[in-house]
This record gives C-alpha cells, sequence and structure tokens, in this order.
C-alpha cells in the first residue's frame, strides 16, 4: 500500500512548490484512510529518555509542524514523531519563496522561520489525540520578537507538559536571528535551568517530562564541550544531534540554489552531523542517550548513526527523495544488522564506531 502510495504521489509532488507539496502531503496524511503497520519485532523495540519506542525511527520536526498528523504518521509505522517546531504566539515566518530542493544532492535549504500556529492551536490538537498513545515530542522555540525568550521556552514546557511525550529544546535553528547565540555556556545554562524548573514545576501535576537538546552542527569542538558540560549538570535526558547547517559543502552540484539562505539538510549533511554525533557521544559519557538526524536516506545511513552514538534516529528530507518506502527499508536493514551481528537489541551497537570516527580528519 505503501509503495502504491509513493508511486503514485511523488511525480506530482516534484512538480509543485516544495512548500505547497508539503501542505498536500499534509493534508493527504489527514483525510487518506492508511492501513496499520504491522507490529515491530522486540528486537527493535529502544528504551530512552524513560520511554520505550516500539522501534527507533521517527519523524524529525519540521515536518508536521502544527501536530496535524501526529497519528497517521505513527500508524504508517514510525516509533516516534516530533511536531514543532511550537512558539507560544503564531508566527509567519519569513517570507516566501523560502524553501528550496537541490535534487542532484539530495539536499532542501529551507529558511522557513518556524512559522506555526501557535501554542494555543498546536496544544488543542496534541489535547484532542492524546487518548490515542504513541510517542509524541514537541519541539519549543522562541518568537523572534520576543523580549525573553528564554521565558518562551520555559511557559511552553509548563503548559504542553500534559501532553507531550518529550520535549525538544531548539536553540539551533539558523533561521530566526539571534537564536543560535543561546547555545553559549551563559545563555545556556541561564535558559535550561529555567526550562528545568518549568518542567519540575509542571511534573507536581502530570508527571515528569524529558527534556532534550537540539544542537548545531556547525559548532566548535570547544563550544561542545561547554554544551555537553551544562547538559550533564542539568541533568537533562538527552541531546539531538543536530540541527541544519549554514555551511555549504564544496561537493554540492547545484551551486546556484546552495547559495539561498538558510540551513542545508539532507544528503550533504550526514558527515558533518554524524561526526558531531559521535563527538558528542563520547563526552557524554553516558549520560544520556541521544538522537541521530540529518542525511539518512538509507538503512546503512541510519546503521552508521546508530554506531556513531545514536539510540534513535529521525527523517525529514530523506522522506522528499524516497518516500516512504525509506522507513520500512531502514526498519528491515537494522533487522538484518541484528541478525548478522547475532546480537539481541540495537543498544549493543550504539557507539561502537564513536571513539574511531573522532580520531578521523574532519569532514570537507
Amino acid at each position: 500500500m505503501i509503495g502504491l502510495i509513493d508511486r503514485l504521489s511523488r511525480p506530482l509532488l516534484r512538480v509543485l512548490d516544495p512548500e505547497d507539496a508539503h501542505a498536500l502531503t499534509l493534508k493527504a496524511l489527514r483525510h487518506v484512510p492508511l492501513p496499520r503497520a504491522e507490529p515491530d519485532p522486540p528486537a527493535l523495540s529502544v528504551r530512552a529518555f524513560g520511554l520505550t519506542f516500539p522501534n527507533p525511527v521517527g519523524v524529525a520536526p519540521g515536518f508536521d509542524k502544527n501536530a496535524q498528523a501526529p497519528d497517521a504518521l505513527l500508524r504508517l509505522g514510525f516509533g516516534f514523531v516530533e511536531i514543532g517546531t511550537v512558539t507560544p504566539r503564531a508566527q509567519t515566518g519569513n517570507p516566501r519563496p523560502r524553501l528550496f530542493r537541490l535534487p542532484e544532492d539530495r539536499a532542501v535549504i529551507n529558511r522557513l522561520g518556524f512559522n506555526n500556529e501557535g501554542g494555543p492551536v498546536v496544544l488543542a490538537r496534541l489535547a484532542a489525540r492524546a487518548r490515542f498513545g504513541g510517542i509524541v515530542g514537541v519541539n519549543v522555540g522562541a518568537n523572534k520578537d520576543s523580549s525573553d525568550r528564554a521565558d518562551d521556552y520555559a511557559r511552553l514546557v509548563e503548559t504542553f507538559a500534559a501532553v507531550a511525550s518529550y520535549f525538544t529544546v531548539n536553540v539551533s535553528s539558523p533561521n530566526t536571528p539571534g537564536l543560535r547565540d543561546l547555545q553559549h555556556a551563559d545563555e545556556l545554562d541561564d535558559l535550561l535551568a529555567r526550562v528545568i524548573d518549568a518542567r519540575d514545576r509542571a511534573a507536581l501535576r502530570v508527571g515528569s517530562t524529558p527534556v532534550l537538546l537540539k544542537i548545531a552542527p556547525d559548532l566548535t569542538l570547544t563550544q561542545l564541550d561547554d554544551i555537553v558540560g551544562i547538559a550533564r549538570k542539568r541533568k537533562l535526558d538527552g541531546t539531538i544531534v543536530g540541527n541544519t547547517t549554514i555551511t555549504r559543502p564544496s561537493s554540492l552540484r547545484d551551486r546556484a540554489t546552495a547559495e539561498e539562505t538558510g540551513g542545508l539538510s539532507g544528503r550533504p549533511l550526514f558527515k558533518l552531523s554524524t561526526r558531531m554525533l559521535a563527538e558528542t557521544f563520547v563526552r557524554a559519557e553516558g549520560a544520556f542517550p541521544l538522537i541521530g538526524v540529518g542525511g539518512i536516506d538509507s538503512g546503512a545511513a541510519a546503521i552508521a548513526k546508530i554506531r556513531a552514538g545514536a539510540a534513535l534516529v529521525q527523517l525529514y528530507t530523506g522522506l522528499v527523495y524516497r518516500g516512504l518506502g525509506l522507513l520500512h527499508e531502514i526498519k528491515n536493514d537494522l533487522i538484518a544488522a541484528l541478525k548478522r551481528g547475532h546480537r539481541e537489541s540495537l543498544q549493543s551497537m550504539v557507539g561502537m564506531d564513536a571513539a574511531e570516527m573522532t580520531a578521523e580528519s574532519w569532514p570537507a
């Protein structure tokens, strides 16, 4: 069924404006009846952040910014869905065009700018679907014109605690001016202290909710040292590595489109994001699990992320070019890898190559 949907929809979606194609995809997910995927084998189950994931493959934020279709995505067989980025107040984001495909590079550039319908609308949708279960994380951010960005994050965490499986504090988008400054040590320490305090206040009502931090792949290793140290001090539940990159690898073929402002995602991001994942893993020393994101467009790429230190992985741009069949390819390849290695769980693969990766030359 999924293969048929891919074959029928992808030619149409490729000729549409990228943002229009995305909106059409979400509309189809909301309204087209979808068969429920077969249950995942127990070997794919992952325990992380105090949660049990049926499989390690999730949908990255940005795909479903406003919680319009999380249950459809879970029904297709994803292990979890992360919605957002959500800001306290609705905002339109940057002017269009703001989303660009680089087909030859299997990449996308976006400068969307946290466009979303705002906290109250998204909260109502998540509250309405809460009885369906499944792991749905909430990626939170600050409004562009906020006078106190840390307060935006803290208020969202307290407000969404009853309906979020976990939170991701997004301080690494390159498309909101000044947002990445929140990754600097002093600002980050203050932000996380306020977020954890908000989480703990909400926990008195609804129980504790895991808090994760999403970081940029463009950090220096000195900056990464500071961030991991603060995350450990504040006892964060996990880290996501990483967001889109503002760099432009020399290997890009579509040099004209590459000049567009915004964050680059997809295959060209794979080497950099995987190296940063490995660097984060060795610094975390098992203090918290990691989610690997960036350039996953095959089962082999997902396995490489796990071996670099990821307990879980997330997809977005890979789905643009490979379609929904990518999810099942990855799960099948993960099962095959477990059988080849005579392993009973994915946990035994996590971080196997991390130390070796950190000794390699830096990705160009």
